[in-house]
Protein backbone atom coordinates (compact mmCIF):
# COMPACT_ATOMS: atom_id res chain seq x y z
CA UNK A 1 0.00 0.00 0.00
CA UNK A 2 1.26 3.64 -1.28
CA UNK A 3 1.94 6.26 1.41
CA UNK A 4 -0.94 7.98 -0.40
CA UNK A 5 -3.76 4.78 -0.04
CA UNK A 6 -2.69 4.93 3.70
CA UNK A 7 -3.64 8.28 4.34
CA UNK A 8 -6.98 8.10 2.75
CA UNK A 9 -5.79 9.27 -0.82
CA UNK A 10 -7.83 7.27 -3.91
CA UNK A 11 -6.64 7.05 -7.33
CA UNK A 12 -8.27 10.56 -9.54
CA UNK A 13 -7.89 11.99 -12.72
CA UNK A 14 -5.31 14.62 -13.13
CA UNK A 15 -4.48 15.92 -16.31
CA UNK A 16 -7.04 16.00 -19.03
CA UNK A 17 -6.50 14.77 -22.62
CA UNK A 18 -5.20 18.06 -24.37
CA UNK A 19 -2.99 18.68 -21.45
CA UNK A 20 -0.95 15.12 -22.32
CA UNK A 21 -1.07 14.93 -25.74
CA UNK A 22 0.30 19.03 -25.78
CA UNK A 23 2.75 17.85 -23.46
CA UNK A 24 4.27 15.07 -24.92
CA UNK A 25 3.77 15.99 -28.88
CA UNK A 26 5.92 19.24 -27.30
CA UNK A 27 8.66 16.38 -26.12
CA UNK A 28 8.31 15.14 -29.52
CA UNK A 29 8.25 18.26 -31.84
CA UNK A 30 11.37 20.07 -29.38
CA UNK A 31 13.24 16.66 -30.15
CA UNK A 32 12.61 16.82 -34.11
CA UNK A 33 14.12 20.26 -34.13
CA UNK A 34 17.06 19.56 -32.05
CA UNK A 35 18.03 16.46 -34.08
CA UNK A 36 17.40 17.98 -37.49
CA UNK A 37 19.00 21.76 -36.95
CA UNK A 38 22.75 20.86 -37.44
CA UNK A 39 22.41 19.59 -40.88
CA UNK A 40 20.01 22.13 -43.54
CA UNK A 41 19.53 19.18 -45.28
CA UNK A 42 17.00 18.70 -43.05
CA UNK A 43 15.34 21.83 -42.77
CA UNK A 44 12.10 21.23 -43.75
CA UNK A 45 12.03 18.95 -41.16
CA UNK A 46 13.45 21.26 -38.97
CA UNK A 47 10.59 23.79 -40.14
CA UNK A 48 7.78 21.56 -39.73
CA UNK A 49 9.10 20.55 -36.21
CA UNK A 50 9.29 24.30 -35.09
CA UNK A 51 5.86 25.16 -36.35
CA UNK A 52 4.16 22.07 -34.48
CA UNK A 53 6.26 23.26 -31.79
CA UNK A 54 4.60 27.04 -31.99
CA UNK A 55 0.91 25.67 -32.92
CA UNK A 56 1.45 23.56 -29.68
CA UNK A 57 2.20 26.48 -27.93
CA UNK A 58 -0.22 28.68 -28.88
CA UNK A 59 -2.74 26.59 -28.12
CA UNK A 60 -1.40 26.30 -24.31
CA UNK A 61 -1.75 29.93 -24.08
CA UNK A 62 -5.02 29.27 -25.21
CA UNK A 63 -5.77 26.06 -23.21
CA UNK A 64 -4.38 27.77 -19.86
CA UNK A 65 -7.28 30.08 -19.94
CA UNK A 66 -10.03 27.61 -21.06
CA UNK A 67 -9.01 24.08 -19.83
CA UNK A 68 -9.75 21.70 -17.22
CA UNK A 69 -9.24 22.90 -13.42
CA UNK A 70 -5.17 21.36 -13.48
CA UNK A 71 -4.13 22.92 -16.91
CA UNK A 72 -5.25 26.45 -16.17
CA UNK A 73 -2.98 28.96 -15.10
CA UNK A 74 -4.71 30.32 -12.41
CA UNK A 75 -3.96 27.33 -10.80
CA UNK A 76 -0.12 27.37 -10.48
CA UNK A 77 0.37 30.94 -10.60
CA UNK A 78 2.57 30.92 -7.62
CA UNK A 79 4.20 34.02 -6.35
CA UNK A 80 8.54 33.81 -5.41
CA UNK A 81 8.09 33.14 -1.86
CA UNK A 82 5.99 30.19 -2.30
CA UNK A 83 8.48 29.28 -4.87
CA UNK A 84 11.31 29.89 -2.68
CA UNK A 85 9.65 28.22 0.55
CA UNK A 86 9.57 25.02 -1.62
CA UNK A 87 12.89 24.73 -3.07
CA UNK A 88 13.81 25.44 0.91
CA UNK A 89 11.65 22.57 1.77
CA UNK A 90 12.72 20.16 -1.45
CA UNK A 91 16.39 20.54 -0.27
CA UNK A 92 15.55 19.33 3.02
CA UNK A 93 13.67 16.68 1.94
CA UNK A 94 10.15 17.78 3.42
CA UNK A 95 8.93 19.59 0.27
CA UNK A 96 4.62 19.19 0.37
CA UNK A 97 3.45 17.04 -2.43
CA UNK A 98 1.00 19.00 -5.17
CA UNK A 99 -1.24 16.95 -7.11
CA UNK A 100 -0.97 19.49 -9.94
CA UNK A 101 2.19 21.40 -10.99
CA UNK A 102 4.23 22.36 -8.07
CA UNK A 103 5.60 26.24 -7.20
CA UNK A 104 9.26 25.24 -8.61
CA UNK A 105 7.73 23.39 -11.41
CA UNK A 106 5.08 26.16 -12.28
CA UNK A 107 7.83 28.35 -12.93
CA UNK A 108 9.59 26.23 -15.23
CA UNK A 109 6.49 25.52 -17.02
CA UNK A 110 5.88 29.19 -17.87
CA UNK A 111 9.65 29.84 -18.79
CA UNK A 112 9.88 27.22 -21.46
CA UNK A 113 6.57 28.59 -22.47
CA UNK A 114 8.30 32.02 -22.89
CA UNK A 115 11.51 30.71 -24.09
CA UNK A 116 9.58 28.50 -26.64
CA UNK A 117 7.69 31.35 -28.08
CA UNK A 118 11.29 33.14 -28.00
CA UNK A 119 12.72 30.84 -30.15
CA UNK A 120 10.22 29.80 -32.61
CA UNK A 121 9.32 33.64 -33.54
CA UNK A 122 13.29 34.18 -34.02
CA UNK A 123 13.11 30.87 -36.03
CA UNK A 124 10.97 32.21 -38.60
CA UNK A 125 12.66 35.31 -38.86
CA UNK A 126 15.82 33.01 -39.87
CA UNK A 127 14.22 31.22 -42.12
CA UNK A 128 13.00 34.41 -43.64
CA UNK A 129 16.39 36.17 -43.77
CA UNK A 130 18.71 33.56 -43.52
CA UNK A 131 16.64 31.41 -46.05
CA UNK A 132 14.37 33.79 -47.63
CA UNK A 133 11.48 31.49 -47.00
CA UNK A 134 8.70 30.97 -44.79
CA UNK A 135 5.91 33.67 -43.33
CA UNK A 136 8.54 36.53 -43.34
CA UNK A 137 10.11 35.65 -46.65
CA UNK A 138 12.14 39.40 -47.94
CA UNK A 139 11.31 41.46 -44.85
CA UNK A 140 14.86 41.23 -44.08
CA UNK A 141 18.07 40.70 -45.52
CA UNK A 142 20.40 37.99 -45.38
CA UNK A 143 22.56 39.28 -42.64
CA UNK A 144 19.73 40.12 -40.59
CA UNK A 145 18.84 36.63 -40.73
CA UNK A 146 22.12 34.91 -39.68
CA UNK A 147 22.17 37.76 -36.66
CA UNK A 148 18.83 36.40 -35.88
CA UNK A 149 19.62 32.94 -36.17
CA UNK A 150 22.07 33.59 -33.02
CA UNK A 151 18.84 34.20 -30.75
CA UNK A 152 17.01 31.38 -32.06
CA UNK A 153 20.27 28.97 -31.23
CA UNK A 154 21.40 30.57 -27.80
CA UNK A 155 17.71 30.65 -26.89
CA UNK A 156 17.18 26.62 -27.94
CA UNK A 157 20.27 25.72 -25.37
CA UNK A 158 18.71 27.70 -22.86
CA UNK A 159 15.25 25.82 -23.08
CA UNK A 160 17.38 22.63 -23.75
CA UNK A 161 19.23 23.22 -20.58
CA UNK A 162 15.86 24.22 -18.70
CA UNK A 163 13.90 21.23 -20.16
CA UNK A 164 16.88 19.17 -18.34
CA UNK A 165 16.24 20.52 -15.20
CA UNK A 166 12.60 20.03 -15.13
CA UNK A 167 13.17 16.52 -15.92
CA UNK A 168 15.47 16.26 -12.95
CA UNK A 169 13.10 18.06 -10.88
CA UNK A 170 10.17 15.42 -12.11
CA UNK A 171 12.54 12.87 -10.88
CA UNK A 172 13.52 14.26 -7.84
CA UNK A 173 9.69 14.87 -7.01
CA UNK A 174 8.72 11.35 -7.77
CA UNK A 175 11.47 10.18 -5.47
CA UNK A 176 10.64 12.35 -2.97
CA UNK A 177 6.93 11.03 -2.86
CA UNK A 178 6.72 7.61 -4.17
CA UNK A 179 4.97 8.86 -7.24
CA UNK A 180 5.61 7.75 -10.85
CA UNK A 181 4.91 11.66 -12.37
CA UNK A 182 5.74 10.42 -15.76
CA UNK A 183 3.59 8.16 -16.00
CA UNK A 184 0.88 10.22 -14.08
CA UNK A 185 1.13 12.28 -17.39
CA UNK A 186 0.71 9.31 -19.75
CA UNK A 187 -2.62 7.72 -17.88
CA UNK A 188 -3.80 11.04 -16.46
CA UNK A 189 -4.52 9.97 -13.13
CA UNK A 190 -2.58 10.26 -9.77
CA UNK A 191 -4.00 9.75 -5.96
CA UNK A 192 -5.42 12.66 -3.83
CA UNK A 193 -8.85 13.93 -2.40
CA UNK A 194 -11.97 13.33 -4.51
CA UNK A 195 -12.46 17.21 -4.38
CA UNK A 196 -9.15 17.90 -6.48
CA UNK A 197 -9.65 16.04 -9.32
CA UNK A 198 -10.31 17.42 -12.99
CA UNK A 199 -13.54 18.26 -13.84
CA UNK A 200 -13.42 17.13 -17.21
CA UNK A 201 -10.91 14.37 -19.53
CA UNK A 202 -12.04 16.83 -22.83
CA UNK A 203 -10.95 13.90 -24.82
CA UNK A 204 -12.48 15.38 -28.13
CA UNK A 205 -10.69 18.01 -28.02
CA UNK A 206 -7.30 15.79 -27.37
CA UNK A 207 -8.71 13.42 -30.77
CA UNK A 208 -8.86 16.69 -32.85
CA UNK A 209 -5.23 17.53 -32.02
CA UNK A 210 -3.87 14.91 -32.86
CA UNK A 211 -6.10 14.50 -36.21
CA UNK A 212 -4.70 18.50 -36.55
CA UNK A 213 -0.91 17.33 -36.26
CA UNK A 214 -1.04 14.28 -38.20
CA UNK A 215 -3.23 16.15 -41.13
CA UNK A 216 -0.74 18.65 -41.18
CA UNK A 217 2.15 16.56 -41.25
CA UNK A 218 0.49 14.51 -44.10
CA UNK A 219 0.03 17.96 -46.63
CA UNK A 220 3.25 18.90 -45.71
CA UNK A 221 5.13 15.93 -46.35
CA UNK A 222 3.24 14.87 -49.30
CA UNK A 223 5.64 16.00 -51.77
CA UNK A 224 7.79 13.34 -51.26
CA UNK A 225 4.79 10.79 -51.79
CA UNK A 226 5.17 11.87 -55.43
CA UNK A 227 9.03 11.91 -56.14
CA UNK A 228 10.28 10.38 -59.29
CA UNK A 229 13.81 9.52 -60.13
CA UNK A 230 13.49 11.92 -62.96
CA UNK A 231 11.14 14.20 -61.02
CA UNK A 232 12.78 14.87 -57.20
CA UNK A 233 11.02 16.39 -55.10
CA UNK A 234 12.99 20.01 -54.24
CA UNK A 235 11.00 21.23 -50.41
CA UNK A 236 12.12 24.59 -50.88
CA UNK A 237 12.32 26.15 -54.34
CA UNK A 238 14.94 29.05 -54.75
CA UNK A 239 14.67 32.52 -56.24
CA UNK A 240 14.41 32.72 -59.78
CA UNK A 241 17.23 33.97 -60.69
CA UNK A 242 18.59 35.63 -64.15
CA UNK A 243 19.07 33.77 -66.91
CA UNK A 244 20.75 34.36 -70.10
CA UNK A 245 20.68 32.30 -73.44
CA UNK A 246 23.92 32.75 -74.79
CA UNK A 247 25.88 32.09 -71.52
CA UNK A 248 23.75 28.75 -70.97
CA UNK A 249 24.64 27.91 -74.17
CA UNK A 250 27.78 28.71 -74.59
CA UNK A 251 29.01 27.41 -71.17
CA UNK A 252 26.48 24.56 -70.78
CA UNK A 253 28.06 23.23 -73.76
CA UNK A 254 31.37 21.55 -72.19
CA UNK A 255 29.71 21.32 -68.27
CA UNK A 256 27.01 22.39 -65.91
CA UNK A 257 26.21 26.42 -66.83
CA UNK A 258 27.82 27.89 -63.16
CA UNK A 259 25.25 30.63 -62.21
CA UNK A 260 27.22 33.85 -61.95
CA UNK A 261 26.36 33.99 -58.10
CA UNK A 262 28.70 31.74 -57.40
CA UNK A 263 31.56 33.78 -57.74
CA UNK A 264 32.58 37.34 -57.62
CA UNK A 265 32.93 39.48 -60.11
CA UNK A 266 36.57 39.94 -60.18
CA UNK A 267 36.75 36.14 -60.65
CA UNK A 268 34.47 36.39 -63.67
CA UNK A 269 36.34 39.36 -65.11
CA UNK A 270 39.68 37.22 -64.80
CA UNK A 271 37.89 34.18 -66.60
CA UNK A 272 36.78 36.09 -69.37
CA UNK A 273 39.54 38.50 -69.65
CA UNK A 274 41.63 34.72 -70.10
CA UNK A 275 39.55 32.91 -71.72
CA UNK A 276 42.29 31.32 -74.36
CA UNK A 277 43.27 29.36 -71.42
CA UNK A 278 39.80 28.66 -70.10
CA UNK A 279 41.80 25.39 -67.75
CA UNK A 280 43.38 24.11 -70.90
CA UNK A 281 40.88 25.09 -73.25
CA UNK A 282 40.35 27.78 -75.55
CA UNK A 283 36.97 29.34 -75.59
CA UNK A 284 37.15 30.84 -78.38
CA UNK A 285 34.19 33.43 -78.16
CA UNK A 286 34.08 36.22 -80.44
CA UNK A 287 33.89 40.00 -78.89
CA UNK A 288 30.28 40.44 -79.14
CA UNK A 289 29.55 37.13 -77.38
CA UNK A 290 32.63 37.57 -74.80
CA UNK A 291 31.11 41.23 -74.06
CA UNK A 292 27.58 39.99 -73.45
CA UNK A 293 28.42 36.70 -71.44
CA UNK A 294 30.81 39.15 -69.20
CA UNK A 295 28.14 41.64 -68.74
CA UNK A 296 26.12 39.00 -67.83
CA UNK A 297 28.30 37.13 -64.98
CA UNK A 298 29.38 40.80 -63.96
CA UNK A 299 25.84 42.22 -63.33
CA UNK A 300 24.80 38.95 -61.61
CA UNK A 301 27.82 38.19 -59.98
CA UNK A 302 28.13 36.59 -55.86
CA UNK A 303 28.33 40.50 -54.73
CA UNK A 304 24.67 40.83 -56.09
CA UNK A 305 23.69 38.74 -53.05
CA UNK A 306 20.55 37.07 -54.68
CA UNK A 307 20.66 33.89 -53.11
CA UNK A 308 21.69 32.62 -49.81
CA UNK A 309 24.72 30.73 -51.61
CA UNK A 310 25.78 33.89 -53.23
CA UNK A 311 25.36 36.46 -50.10
CA UNK A 312 28.19 33.51 -48.22
CA UNK A 313 30.24 33.39 -51.04
CA UNK A 314 30.66 37.11 -51.18
CA UNK A 315 30.57 37.63 -47.86
CA UNK A 316 33.58 35.16 -47.23
CA UNK A 317 35.81 35.65 -49.78
CA UNK A 318 38.26 38.05 -48.74
CA UNK A 319 38.50 41.35 -51.34
CA UNK A 320 42.18 40.13 -52.20
CA UNK A 321 41.10 36.64 -53.31
CA UNK A 322 39.86 35.99 -56.78
CA UNK A 323 39.10 32.33 -56.79
CA UNK A 324 39.06 30.82 -60.63
CA UNK A 325 37.12 27.69 -59.41
CA UNK A 326 33.69 27.81 -57.12
CA UNK A 327 35.32 24.71 -55.36
CA UNK A 328 38.08 27.23 -54.30
CA UNK A 329 36.28 29.27 -52.28
CA UNK A 330 36.41 29.28 -48.71
CA UNK A 331 32.39 29.06 -48.32
CA UNK A 332 32.45 25.95 -50.89
CA UNK A 333 34.90 24.38 -48.37
CA UNK A 334 33.76 24.78 -45.42
CA UNK A 335 30.40 23.43 -47.04
CA UNK A 336 31.86 20.68 -48.60
CA UNK A 337 34.25 19.57 -45.41
CA UNK A 338 31.92 16.66 -44.01
CA UNK A 339 31.46 14.98 -47.40
CA UNK A 340 32.96 11.79 -47.11
CA UNK A 341 36.05 10.84 -49.37
CA UNK A 342 34.21 8.08 -50.98
CA UNK A 343 31.48 10.36 -52.53
CA UNK A 344 33.79 12.05 -54.87
CA UNK A 345 34.92 9.03 -56.22
CA UNK A 346 31.54 7.52 -57.31
CA UNK A 347 31.40 7.18 -60.56
CA UNK A 348 27.49 9.44 -60.51
CA UNK A 349 29.93 12.00 -58.77
CA UNK A 350 33.43 11.73 -60.72
CA UNK A 351 34.75 15.36 -59.38
CA UNK A 352 34.01 18.09 -57.07
CA UNK A 353 33.36 20.30 -60.22
CA UNK A 354 29.79 18.10 -60.77
CA UNK A 355 27.39 20.04 -58.86
CA UNK A 356 24.43 18.15 -60.33
CA UNK A 357 25.66 14.55 -58.58
CA UNK A 358 24.17 16.13 -55.50
CA UNK A 359 22.05 19.31 -55.86
CA UNK A 360 18.79 19.12 -57.63
CA UNK A 361 18.47 22.71 -58.69
CA UNK A 362 21.99 22.97 -59.32
CA UNK A 363 20.74 24.22 -63.21
CA UNK A 364 18.68 26.76 -61.48
CA UNK A 365 21.28 27.63 -59.60
CA UNK A 366 20.06 28.16 -56.03
CA UNK A 367 21.03 25.40 -54.13
CA UNK A 368 19.08 25.51 -51.57
CA UNK A 369 20.17 23.40 -48.89
CA UNK A 370 16.99 21.17 -48.72
CA UNK A 371 17.41 20.21 -52.22
CA UNK A 372 20.65 18.12 -51.79
CA UNK A 373 21.33 14.76 -52.03
CA UNK A 374 24.28 12.69 -51.22
CA UNK A 375 24.00 9.73 -53.94
CA UNK A 376 24.39 6.37 -52.32
CA UNK A 377 27.33 4.60 -52.08
CA UNK A 378 26.62 1.54 -54.29
CA UNK A 379 26.38 3.57 -58.04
Amino acid sequence: MSEHQAGGHQRIFVWDLPTRIFHWLLVASFAGAWLTFDDNRYLYAHTFAGYTFFGLLSFRLLWGMVGSRHARFRAFAYDWPSVSAYLRALLTGKAARHVGHNPAGSWAIFLMIGLGFVVSIAGFFTLGGEEQHGPFKGMMAFAAGTNIKEIHESTAWLLLALTILHVIGVITESFLHRENLVLAMITGYKFGCKGEATDSPYANIGVIMVLAVAGSGFFYFKGYLNTAPDKPFIPFQGPVLPDNATWREECGECHLAYHPTLLPARSWQKLMAEQAEHFGEDLALDDATTKEITAFLVKNAAESRLSEPAWKISSTTSPDQTPLRITDTPYWKKKHKGIPATIWKLPKVKNKANCGACHLDAEQGTFEDSGMRLPKAIQ
